[in-house]
C-alpha cells in the first residue's frame, strides 16, 4: 500500500473547506483553530503510519519538533501515542494548558537544529509549520531523520513561501517582497510581526523540501497538505506549485543505518 492511500480518501474538498474555515480563528479563537489542526494532524500522521505498516500507531513514540503550545500534545496523546515535544521557546511550551485542562507527554527545551535524541530513538517524527520559521530548515530535517528509526516516519510540513499564506500575519503583502513587508507592517502595527521575515520567517520553496528530500534517499510521498486529493499533482509541476501549494508535506521512511 501506498503511504497516502488512507490519506487520499480523507483529502475531499469538503475537508479543505474546513479547515480553510477554521484559519479564520486563529488569533481571535486559538482553541477552535488549533483545536482543529491537531485533530486533522493526527488523522494524517496515523493514515501516513497505517498506509506504511499495516496498523494503527498507538503505543508509538512520536516526536514532534516545534511542539507549540500543547494542543497537538494532547490530541496525539488523547489518540494513544507517547508524545514528545521539542520546542526553543519556553513561552509556548504548555500554552495551551489551561484551556485545555490537563497537560500531556513530555517537552524538552531545544532546537530542532539540534535534537538532544540518540539516533534511531523514535518511531514517528514530525513537524508541522516550523520549517519556514527555521533559518536552515534542512539541518533540522536530517535531525528528524537521524533520531528517527529504520521503518519509522518522519513527516516534515511547511507553508511555500510563495504561496497566499507565505507571509504569515503580513498578509498578501510578501509579494512585495519579505523585508520590505516586514516593515510595512511594522509601521501599521507599532511593533515587529511575530513572524518577522528574516529572523523568525524564512522564505522556503516547495523546491527547497523536494530537493532535500530527494537527497536523503528515503522520500515515500509529498502532497499539498490542505488541497483535496485531485489537486495533488500540483507538486509535480515546477513553478506553478510555488504559488498553489501553499503548505507541503513531505514523508520519509529513513533507510537501515551500516
Amino acid at each position: 500500500m501506498a503511504a497516502t492511500d488512507l490519506l487520499a480518501r480523507r483529502a475531499t474538498l469538503s475537508r479543505s473547506l474546513r479547515l480553510l474555515a477554521a484559519f479564520r480563528y486563529e488569533q481571535s479563537a486559538p482553541d477552535r483553530f488549533y483545536g482543529a489542526l491537531a485533530a486533522d494532524t493526527v488523522a494524517m500522521v496515523s493514515d501516513l503510519w497505517t498506509s506504511t505498516n499495516g496498523s494503527p500507531p498507538a503505543g508509538l513514540t512520536l516526536l514532534d519538533v516545534g511542539g507549540g503550545p500543547g494542543y497537538f500534545a494532547s490530541a496525539f496523546t488523547d489518540a494513544g501515542l507517547c508524545y514528545l515535544g521539542v520546542e526553543p521557546d519556553p513561552r509556548e511550551m504548555h500554552a495551551a494548558a489551561p484551556r485545555t485542562h490537563h497537560l500531556a507527554g513530555t517537552f524538552v527545551r531545544a532546537s530542532g537544529t539540534a535534537l538532544p535524541f540518540a539516533d534511531a530513538s523514535v518511531d514517528i517524527c514530525l513537524s508541522s509549520n516550523v520549517a519556514e520559521h527555521v533559518a536552515e530548515p534542512w539541518r533540522m530535517g536530517d535531525e528528524m531523520l537521524r533520531v528517527t528509526r529504520p521503518g519509522g516516519l518522519v513527516v516534515l510540513s511547511y507553508t511555500v513561501w510563495l504561496g497566499p499564506f507565505g507571509g504569515h500575519e503580513m498578509g498578501l503583502t510578501h509579494y512585495l517582497g519579505g523585508r520590505r513587508a516586514a516593515d510595512r507592517y511594522a509601521r501599521k502595527h507599532g511593533h515587529r510581526a511575530k513572524n518577522d521575515y528574516g529572523s523568525s520567517l524564512f522564505a522556503v520553496s516547495a523546491a527547497d523540501g523536494l530537493n532535500w528530500a530527494a537527497r536523503t534517499g528515503a522520500l515515500v510521498a509529498a502532497f499539498p497538505r490542505y488541497h483535496p486529493r485531485w489537486a495533488w499533482s500540483l507538486t509535480k509541476v515546477p513553478v506553478l506549485r510555488e504559488f498553489t501549494v501553499s503548505n507541503l508535506v513531505v514523508v520519509l521512511r529513513p533507510l537501515g543505518r551500516e
